[in-house]
Formats: structure tokens, sequence, C-alpha cells
């Protein structure tokens, strides 16, 4: 089990902004935050996976990688074409627009957006 993933930011308001939208839309909470850094989930279960947004512990510059890309699993393919659109009107930028991808495998749909920071996300839903 993933315990949490953490992507970097050089601007924590803005990076707030963006994930509390697309968080709320799947009911996750904010259950931590400093000045350097928040974390959503779900408050009342120390088992589900946390995410992370925050600066570089390193004080370096945040960047993103190459093949890097967070995937969150969804139930229908509504919710990924709701997240999908939260997710651009929230400042983020698209990566693929909501559909079905078969070179996945059967049902495979998706969609792709990078957040303000240019971190890639997935919301994608598949048997």
């Amino acid at each position: 089990m993933i315990a949490y993933t953490m992507v970097g930011t050089q601007d924590l308001a803005r990076a707030q902004a963006f994930y509390n939208a697309v968080f709320a839309e799947m009911g996750w909470d904010v259950c931590w935050q400093d000045e350097a850094s928040i974390s959503f989930g779900k408050a009342d279960d120390l088992s589900f996976p946390r995410f992370f947004v925050g600066y570089p512990f390193d004080g370096n510059t945040a960047s993103t990688g190459n093949g890097v890309m967070t995937a969150f699993r969804v139930t229908q393919a509504e919710i990924v074409n709701t997240l999908y659109n939260t997710a651009m009107q929230a400042g983020g930028s698209d990566e693929g627009a909501p559909g079905y991808r078969p070179q996945y495998g059967e049902g495979f749909y998706a969609a792709y957006v990078r957040d303000p920071d240019s971190n890639k996300l997935a919301f994608v839903v598949y048997a």
C-alpha cells in the first residue's frame, strides 16, 4: 500500500487552490498543512493514502519528471469528466481529454491533466 505521494510546487497558495478544487470533487479532506506543504486524503482514515504538495525539502526549484504521473482511480466515467473539467477551471492544463483508451485495456476510460506546476495527473476508471 502506498502511504503518500508528494509533488513539488513553486507557489503553495496556487497549488492549494488547484488541489482544493480537484480533491473536493473526490470527497477528500485537507489532512495537514504548514507553511511548506499540504496533504489531502481522508482525515478520519489513517490507512487511506495521502497526497502532498509542497516546496522541495532541499530548497531547490520544484521540477517535474519525464514519465512521472499520479493516477487517481474513480468509479465512473462521469467522475473522470467532472475531475477533468474541475482541473481545467482551477488552472490546470490538458494532457489528454476524457475518453476511452482501449490500448490500456477494455473499458479503460481516462483523462490526463497537469497542475499549475506541470505535475501530471490522471483520472481513470477501469474494470
